[in-house]
């Protein structure tokens, strides 16, 4: 028995049943091995919690009957004990699991042609090598490494399942395993691969689905049920579901054979993996065991901001209501910003409103850490930053950019910015100093708000967390 467990598992953390727990007394909580636990509370005795079952039931439980979940990282997320605002949703959706990394390819250069690659890699030593999408066969990638003077080039084919392999042998998960493997051996090619030319921008990333497996975050296919489609996404349909009796929405990737609308799917998945706050779109898991893949949050009743604003109108929204919205997203982008993250694409149509009103911010599939680069992605020209649209470079301070377009769509109740402006102008006349007047009825600290985000030098723009200071003390009267 530990003695010291007070300092192993934090109030707000999710563990997992080891064993099989039948519980001797009335204030015990029965559960099986691999059923899925929060902890509420430390006892007097060190070897017992009180915790919650998925099902609402609390109750006392053994330390060493549990463990909390890990992943292959071994990277905690901030416990809700001390978060300054902690997920306010049903305990199966309250997690405290481990972060899913991304893992980034530098070695992989994409459309590069034959010749390109070996101008790259001529000059090199023995075991020099990158990866380039196929000219010849669409889908599959190419393997040059450089050995005695010469640039081999290796056919990376697909098998049915998605895997990729050089020699129908030996099959990888995805290029980043691949180049794992040979890596440490050579194992059939000209050598091993020691020293990679790595791209100078644009650096390509990649996810492992087993990493999902490892550390908790996969959800069987069978603990799920469809209910309705309630939406369209980037990858496919969102639906209304059931999982372990709550209410949940459930991201589908329609077309599975599509590497990379896997990839950003699964990245979309990692990123939320590491983000837990009261204003966040909290995520549940992935369910990978069956096609196609499902990404499970917790299920948003009131829709997208947007439409919830044009929808409802002046007559239902009142101004304390918008100050709320405005507070709420504010709030989620202050922990977004203390965890080093860019969201990059902040506005109404991703932010999503819960049973209670509480407004969340949602669409995490570009978000990355500070000054990101662009990856070719088609960027919302209205909401983005001036030196993004131009320098591709992505910071808190173009976020906050956003955040001031985002704060004139919920004064104007979901108007479109820029209303008499054409996508293709508004770069041009924001550079020339052009910024829209206020929505009718915006309170003036509101739009000073604006303008002030607004600011074309993005050091002269506020953070999140001065902007919050700043909410909290305006009154929507």
């Amino acid at each position: 028995m530990a003695t010291n467990s007070k300092q192993l598992i934090l109030v707000g953390t999710e563990c997992v049943g080891r064993y099989n727990f039948p519980g001797s007394a009335s204030h015990d909580l029965p559960f099986k091995r691999g059923d899925t636990l929060t902890i509420i509370s430390a006892s007097k005795d060190p070897n017992w919690y009180k915790a919650r079952r998925t099902d609402g039931l609390e109750g006392m439980i053994p330390f060493n009957y549990v463990q909390a979940k890990k992943s292959p990282t071994g990277e905690p997320l901030p416990s809700s004990a001390t978060s300054s605002s902690p997920t306010k949703v049903p305990s199966a959706v309250v997690s405290q699991k481990t972060a899913v990394k991304l893992q980034s390819m530098p070695w992989f250069h994409g459309k590069l042609t034959r010749e390109e690659a070996e101008k790259l890699l001529e000059r090199g030593k023995n075991g020099q090598f990158l990866v380039r999408e196929s000219q010849n066969f669409k889908g599959d990638y190419t393997l040059c490494v450089l050995y005695e003077h010469k640039v081999e080039h290796y056919r990376v084919r697909r098998n049915k399942k998605n895997f990729v392999t050089v020699d129908d042998e030996e099959y990888f998960e995805n290029l980043f395993k691949l180049v794992e493997h040979y890596q440490h051996e050579a194992d059939g090619l000209c050598s091993r691969l020691k020293y990679s030319v790595d791209k100078t921008k644009d650096i390509e990333y990649v996810v492992n689905m087993q990493d999902f497996k490892d550390s908790g975050w996969a959800i069987p296919r069978r603990h799920l049920t469809k209910k309705s489609q309630i939406g369209k996404g980037e990858f496919g349909e969102v639906w209304l579901g059931e999982y372990k009796e709550i209410k949940v929405a459930i991201k589908m990737l329609k077309d599975l054979k599509d590497e990379k609308a896997s990839q950003k799917f699964l990245q979309e998945a990692s990123v939320m993996t590491t983000l837990r706050h009261n204003n966040l779109v909290c995520m549940i898991g992935v369910s990978l065991d069956e096609s196609p893949i499902y990404l499970v949050t917790e299920f948003m009743a009131k829709g997208s901001l947007v439409d919830y604003l044009r929808s409802r109108g002046r007559a239902v929204v009142t101004k304390q209501n918008l100050l709320d919205f405005a507070r709420d997203i504010c709030k989620g982008m202050v922990y977004l910003e203390s965890q080093n993250f860019v969201h990059r694409d902040l506005a109404a149509r991703n932010v999503l409103i819960a049973e209670d009103g509480a407004a969340k911010v949602a669409d995490f599939g570009l978000t990355r850490e500070v000054f990101s680069r662009s990856e070719g992605a088609k960027l919302p020209v209205k909401w983005t930053a001036p030196e993004a649209l131009r320098e591709n470079t992505f910071s808190n301070k173009s976020d906050m950019w956003s955040f001031g377009i985002l704060l004139w769509e919920i004064y104007s109740y979901g108007r479109v910015p820029y209303p008499r402006v054409t996508v293709e102008d508004v770069a041009q006349h924001v550079e020339r100093g052009y910024r829209m007047d206020a929505p009718d009825g915006c309170p003036e600290a509101i739009y000073t708000m604006m303008k002030e985000a607004w600011a074309s030098d993005p050091s002269k723009r506020h953070n999140f967390a001065r902007v919050n200071k700043q909410l909290e003390t305006i009154s929507a009267t």
